[in-house]
């Protein structure tokens, strides 16, 4: 993760599950289709194809959030909306961006995957595209 911000000048850098080499072992299906299905939408919503867009691993240089232009602070980003809003903004300001491959490993259902539910935690990953795209958020 580290590595594209030292040795070859990126700001952002964004794990990626479906690159090659990154993996995603035991994710159940629905959550295959929500994974694939938002960096589709946000590819088109920043103009840049990126393969991954929701997964937690990331690596940034801590300058871009001293850039005023991207208010990481704002009351609304309380949930999920944090990390797709810092990658739609790194985007489209022009910052250094790549993606890496990564593996997450999802235990078995028993033992729980997730905290995020089903309606509200997807509008949270959704919601920073919509309020950007159509400018009622910066």
């Amino acid at each position: 993760m580290l590595k594209p911000i030292v040795e070859d000048g990126c700001d952002f850098v964004q794990g990626s599950r479906f690159l090659q080499g990154g993996g995603y072992g035991n994710m159940p299906l629905y959550r295959r289709f929500a994974t694939r299905f938002h960096p589709l939408l946000f590819s088109l919503a920043v103009r840049k194809r990126v393969t991954e867009s929701t997964n937690g691993f990331r690596a940034f240089r801590i300058s871009i959030l001293r850039d005023p232009r991207i208010n990481w602070r704002q009351d609304w980003l309380n949930k999920y909306e944090l990390e797709p809003y810092l990658l739609y903004k790194v985007i489209t300001l022009g910052y250094k961006h790549t993606e890496v491959p990564v593996t997450k490993i999802y235990p078995p259902k028993k033992l729980g995957y997730t905290k995020m539910r089903a309606v509200t935690g997807w509008w949270s990953i959704l919601r920073p595209i919509v309020y950007l795209v159509l400018g009622i958020k910066k």
